[in-house]
């Protein structure tokens, strides 16, 4: 693939992020939102029961939750959707024709489900997303730590997984290569999960539901990105890489279609 492609499906990868980040963040503010508010509620009213009877100073908001709902909810998810999609094309280019014999539009499918399987749902089953009021200000970076390296050892997984696929493929044809390769990502997988350190920092009386709604709408802000970002650059990476063919000057679309049929 010559750079002026890669320069095209990159700029593509990055507008069809864009499109994937404004659906996202409409997911995030009308399922998010509310469950972030709920959250916050709680946690301030423990901090003023904590706080009855003892004069204490407030501190002032340096930027308001009307502001961080909003714009600042939009400016983070849309710049995310940018960036994550101006990678995925960068994989796509990496990966196409090497993993079969797909199109663009199905290879941009099995990029994207590969990606949301790696980058999205295995940290998440170890670490899930958590609302405000949950988890030790102390341990913040600490458990930052622990969800990128679960990220970056399930993309290392993955891409193992691909070649030992590949390499297993002419022995044991492609279907049992497939099968094995994938026990071969759960197994180590299960590892991970077994020898990283648990976090469980819920507070005991902290409601069990919300917990259980922002951890679904999280899921699907993610899902709704992942999936707009597969049909939207998969529909411009084909007209990309496979350019309907040129009417010749003086012919109509429709004697090109008669001539076709």
């Amino acid at each position: 693939m010559n750079s002026v492609s890669v320069r095209a499906l990159l700029v593509r990868g990055m507008l069809a992020g864009l499109v994937a980040g404004v659906l996202a963040m409409l997911v995030s503010y009308f399922l998010g939102e509310s469950k972030v508010d709920a959250a916050i509620a709680i946690e301030e009213a423990g901090a003023h029961a904590a706080a009855a009877g003892h004069a204490h100073e407030h501190a002032e908001e340096v930027v308001s939750r009307a502001l961080q709902s909003t714009a600042g909810l939009a400016t983070g998810v849309v710049l995310y959707g940018v960036a994550l999609g101006g990678i995925a094309a960068l994989v796509f280019c990496f990966v196409l024709g090497r993993i079969g014999r797909f199109g663009a539009r199905a290879t941009a499918a099995l990029v994207t489900a590969g990606a949301f399987v790696a980058v999205t749902l295995v940290p998440f089953f170890k670490y899930p997303a958590n609302p405000p009021a949950v988890g030790d200000p102390d341990t913040a970076g600490k458990r930052t730590v622990l969800y990128l390296l679960m990220i970056a050892l399930s993309v290392l997984l993955s891409a193992g997984a691909v070649i030992l696929g590949r390499r297993l493929a002419p022995g044991l044809g492609n279907w049992n290569a497939s099968v094995a390769a994938g026990v071969f990502f759960v197994a180590a997988i299960s590892l991970a999960y077994a020898f990283l350190p648990a976090v469980n920092e819920v507070p005991a009386d902290f409601p069990a539901t919300l917990i259980w709604q922002f951890r679904l709408a999280s899921l699907a802000i993610q899902a709704t990105l992942w999936a707009a970002f597969g049909v939207v650059f998969g529909i411009l990476a084909e007209r990309v890489l496979e350019p309907a063919p040129a009417v010749p000057a003086g012919t109509s679309a429709g004697d090109s279609a008669a001539t076709a049929a």
